[in-house]
C-alpha cells in the first residue's frame, strides 16, 4: 500500500484531449512530479510536459501499483 501526503485533484472534463489537459496539467502538478494513470493515451504526453508518467492497463488487469 502507498501512503500518499498530498492531495488528490479529480476534474470531470467535458472535452477529453491533450489540448484541454495540458494546462490543467501544468497549472495543477508541479514539474518533476510523479504521475500515475491508466493507459488512455492522452496521458502519452506526460513526460514531454515535464513528468514522470507510470501506468496500469486494465485491460490486461491491472488495477493498481506496487
Amino acid at each position: 500500500m502507498i501512503q500518499r501526503t498530498v492531495a488528490v485533484v479529480i476534474r470531470m472534463l467535458a472535452n477529453v484531449q491533450q489540448a484541454t489537459i495540458g494546462s490543467l496539467v501544468r497549472a495543477t502538478i508541479a514539474p518533476g512530479s510523479v504521475v500515475y494513470t491508466d493507459e488512455y493515451d492522452i496521458y502519452h504526453r506526460l513526460e514531454e510536459w515535464g513528468y514522470e508518467h507510470h501506468s496500469v492497463c486494465h485491460a490486461a488487469g491491472e488495477f493498481a501499483w506496487e
